[in-house]
């Protein structure tokens, strides 16, 4: 099963976005693209994206 994670490696802020595109296969200028778009026509994006960087967990790493 698979699971959402923040991406460590593609990411411009928190990951959020990276994380989501990571985990629908799709690429992450998508995403942003689509959430910008989200965020200006409906608002309270910033709050979601801060929202999603707080519930999303970073991948756990196997050190």
């Amino acid at each position: 099963m698979k699971k959402l994670y923040r991406s460590e490696t593609d990411r411009r802020i928190a990951g959020v976005c990276g994380g989501i595109a990571e985990y629908f296969g799709i690429d992450s200028t998508i995403v942003r693209l689509l959430w910008v778009f989200v965020s200006l026509w409906f608002g309270a994006g910033l709050i979601a994206y801060l929202i999603a960087a707080l519930v999303i967990p970073m991948y756990p790493r196997a050190d």
